[in-house]
């Protein structure tokens, strides 16, 4: 395709884009600008965002879209909670963690498992584009966003190449404006994993 039709496909995006989505997609830079400064104001943005796309996606079929922002709706309460409640060694902000190796290989074993199996389900019973890269991409996200959650330094290392999978998969699929948002993503993710390990060196260590 040339760069033409790329450049009026994204126009023509972005001209069909809602006003619910345009206020969804502000939302969700804002929960990653937030994240990065590790205020817990990200979860109401992240919160009102994956309501909306909840919305968005149930209303176009896209079912298992719906179904994953959902789960980041309840995440976003979940993330709040963590963030907000005092720990033993910080009162006011809950510290930055790391994961050992053995954590990091238990749960990408997990991943790709689940990815296997809905991958070979998708294939076998539906119609999907990309089934396997579309469910890596899904267990994934679930997996980030639980570490997000608890504060793990590495997620944003995790986010890296999970957005530039979905960069992938959105160009595949013409997506082009999606494409450009996870763009944005992958700086995003570069300068949170900056920030929050200067932050973590800082901190007190146990």
């Amino acid at each position: 395709m040339s760069s033409t039709s790329i450049t009026d496909n994204i126009l023509a995006a972005w001209q069909a884009m809602s006003g619910f989505e345009v206020v969804a997609v502000v939302l969700a830079i804002a929960y990653l600008v937030l994240a990065i400064k590790e205020s817990s104001w990200c979860w109401y943005a992240a919160f009102v965002s994956t309501a909306i796309y909840t919305w968005l996606f149930w209303d176009v079929s896209l079912v298992m879209e719906s179904l994953l922002n959902a789960y980041y709706m309840a995440m976003a309460i979940y993330g709040w909670w963590q963030w907000r409640r005092p720990t033993e060694q910080v009162n006011e902000v809950r510290p930055i963690v790391r994961w050992q190796a053995r954590h990091h290989l238990f749960a990408m074993v997990g991943v790709l498992a689940l990815t296997g199996l809905s991958g070979y389900f998708l294939t076998a019973n539906t119609g999907a584009q990309l089934p396997y890269l579309d469910s890596f991409t899904t267990w994934a996200s679930v997996l980030t966003t639980y570490m997000v959650a608890k504060k793990v330094l590495e997620n944003w290392l995790y986010w890296l190449f999970i957005n530039a999978c979905a960069i992938y998969l959105y160009v595949d699929r013409e997506l082009y404006l999606t494409a450009m948002l996870f763009v944005s993503y992958e700086v995003m993710a570069v300068i949170g994993y900056i920030r929050w390990r200067k932050h973590y060196l800082a901190q007190p260590q146990a």
